[in-house]
């Protein structure tokens, strides 16, 4: 069974992970979650949820022509975005993390507080806001974030300094810039990095990990350009695409090849075509249901431990990442690291909590 692998490789070499660091950016988002109310009977939390996005898409789709009102009862305001929650969980490992991103002007936001107290953190503009609409099927991510339009590599080099940037750049075991679809400027400071900035730092052993972040909104052409300034970063080291099932269609299509299905055969050949086109290290996909990841050795795929009562489910994905990124700084093979992933997002909505690797241990030798 791979989870008795898994944790053999895991306290084998978690030691190592002290002595890494990783660099992380861009984005920066202050996420309050809602519920929106079906049915109210009295003030605060006495009312009928509605449970599902069908029935809010219903909801919303029986207004037109009329108008409607519908509540969105706050459950907390948390850090957010993708950079910053994946960021928080490599902490929580014990990993050494320089955070670069949208954390507030002139001072970083409140819901930032701990990740600037653990973190070496530069902060290149406001935050964004995301209001999630949480159901128990899914979730609606209502954002605001004009002022993502601020990050550049310009305006990086203009806060950090550039000689500090590049130097962040050439010390990291990890560098993971993610959320390309909500930061407009993603692709150009890709390419200012591989054109301009990695030829230049001395060569060493690094892991460069990308997340789309839901291109949908995106058109193929800026999707296909962003891939293609992803691939080049592996002649400077070791590259890694992660995508949820949703992103792995739309690149997968993008990317020439004809739709397939979603059983355990149809990831793994997306996750291997993927990573043959593009001719990366490795490509992740996972849905809510499992994981599979290929690299040129072959593919791998493991079952996820899916609960259907999650405390919580935005940053699901991007604790994922940050377990598969940490399996990777480890050095575990391909399928311990799938399980590094599905166990840190699986202890992660089931607590609302990111897991220490010590967790992580707990949490692989007794899952059923």
């Amino acid at each position: 069974m791979f989870r008795p692998r898994a944790l053999q490789e895991l306290q084998a070499n978690r030691a190592r992970l002290s002595a890494k660091s990783a660099v992380v950016g861009f984005d920066g988002f202050v996420d309050t979650i809602v519920t929106p109310v079906g049915l109210r009977r009295g003030q605060g939390e006495d009312f009928s949820p509605i449970s599902t996005l069908t029935e809010f898409g219903q909801r919303i789709v029986a207004a037109a022509g009329k108008s409607t009102n519908i509540e969105l009862f706050p459950r907390m305001d948390k850090l957010g975005g993708n950079g910053p929650i994946m960021a928080n969980a490599l902490l929580a490992t014990g990993a050494r993390v320089t955070y670069i991103g949208a954390l507030g002007q002139p001072q970083v936001h409140p819901v930032f507080a701990d990740l600037a107290a653990k973190a070496r953190t530069f902060s290149i503009c406001d935050a964004a806001h995301t209001t999630a609409v949480e159901c128990t099927d899914g979730k609606i991510m209502l954002g605001q974030m004009k002022c993502l339009d601020e990050i550049t590599y310009a305006r990086i080099c203009a806060v950090m300094g550039e000689s500090t940037f590049h130097a962040e750049l050439a010390a990291a075991d990890l560098v993971s810039l993610i959320n390309w679809t909500m930061v407009p400027n993603m692709t150009a400071i890709l390419v200012e990095l591989v054109e301009r900035v990695l030829p230049k730092l001395p060569a060493h052993d690094c892991i460069f990990f990308f997340d789309l972040c839901d291109p949908e909104k995106r058109s193929v052409e800026d999707l296909r350009a962003a891939l293609a300034a992803m691939a080049k970063f592996a002649q400077f080291g070791r590259v890694t695409l992660g995508l949820n099932l949703k992103e792995a269609q739309q690149v997968y299509v993008a990317l020439g090849f004809d739709a397939v299905g979603e059983d355990e055969a149809s990831l793994r050949k997306m996750a291997a075509d993927i990573r043959a086109k593009l001719a990366l290290t490795t490509v992740v996909v996972h849905p809510r249901e499992c994981a599979a990841c290929a690299t040129a050795d072959g593919t791998w795929c493991v079952p996820g431990p899916y609960t259907t009562k999650p405390l919580i489910t935005t940053g699901a994905g991007d604790h994922f990442n940050a377990g598969f990124s940490t399996g990777q700084l480890l050095g575990l093979s391909p399928e311990a690291c799938l399980a590094i992933g599905v166990c840190t997002s699986g202890h992660y909505v089931r607590t609302a909590q990111s897991p220490s690797l010590a967790d992580l241990e707990t949490f692989l030798a007794n899952w059923r």
